[in-house]
């Protein structure tokens, strides 16, 4: 029994990345419709960002905001410089787009910082949270940050002027658009916050699975796999399939033998598969129809 609490807050833990990973999906998807496949590259070169400039001697907690800050203004350039001309274009095409830009993050992280394994420090310590804790301080630092931005994100959407906006915009773009929203501005906030999330996320995962251009792959596999699994039209819906992913991640690596700590990543191939083949809207998603 200790085992099965120790891997579900363990895998609470980590699902808490998942669902930062799942929420800038689906933010991007609602903005444009399209899944980004560079977000994991994007949350990698921030990163490195961050690394670089803890390297230089400057305090985690200060580094933390910096390059969230830094990876919001990255993200809503992308969007009008990269994005915006494109989003009239056939589906391919942002494809292509996407896929060129997870080759040019990866590449130039790679040519700048190396592709050498780089360990980074964790700001909560190490060790177990206390003695016989089932979860470590990390795991515990890691959740409690997530809690709190989610926190802060949730208000945002619910009581704010420009997350109502945002939540307008993308769900209904054409109606905001006649009581005064400006649509595409809400689109490049939406671009912006996805990556300041996205590098929420890889600064937090870092010390867990280390600094190096492709260690965002798997994470952005499980934070698709939340939002298909909670429902690609719902943010809340993508926090909960976060949790809900690295929560079964964890207990399916421990109780099933086959699966083992070698084949945990086709857990969310598997969660992805079964959903659209169930109930492709997820669990919390709308269901769209349309007439013809």
């Amino acid at each position: 029994m200790d085992l099965f609490i120790h891997q579900v807050i363990a895998g609470f833990a980590t699902g808490g990345i998942y669902a930062c990973m799942a929420l800038a999906v689906v933010m991007i998807y609602q903005a444009i419709h399209h899944l980004n496949f560079a977000q994991g590259e994007m949350a990698m070169f921030s990163t490195y960002l961050g690394w670089q400039l803890l390297a230089w001697g400057a305090p985690y907690w200060a580094v933390f905001p910096l390059v969230m800050a830094i990876s919001f203004a990255g993200g809503l350039a992308i969007e009008r410089i990269v994005v915006r001309p494109i989003e009239n274009a056939p589906v391919l095409s942002h494809v292509v787009i996407f896929i060129a830009l997870f080759a040019i993050f990866n590449s130039a992280a790679g040519f700048i910082w190396g592709f050498t394994i780089k360990p980074v420090p964790s700001p909560f310590g190490e060790g177990a949270l206390y003695p016989g804790a089932p979860i470590g301080k990390h795991q515990a630092g890691m959740l409690v940050v997530t809690m709190i931005v989610l926190s802060l994100l949730w208000a945002f959407f619910r009581f704010t002027r420009v997350g109502l906006s945002m939540r307008a915009a993308s769900v209904n773009p054409e109606s905001a658009r006649l009581v005064g929203v400006r649509v595409s501005l809400m689109n490049g906030l939406g671009w912006g916050m996805a990556s300041a999330i996205g590098a929420l996320a890889g600064l937090l995962i870092a010390p867990v699975v280390f600094l190096e251009p492709n260690m965002m792959l798997s994470i952005l596999l499980y934070g698709f796999a939340g939002a298909v699994l909670g429902g690609l039209s719902s943010p809340l819906g993508a926090v909960l399939g976060g949790f809900i992913v690295g929560i079964v991640e964890n207990l399916a690596g421990t109780y099933i033998p086959v699966i083992g700590g070698e084949l945990k990543l086709s857990i969310a191939l598997f969660l992805i598969v079964a959903v659209l083949l169930v109930k492709p809207a997820g669990l919390l998603g709308r269901r769209t129809v349309q007439r013809v």
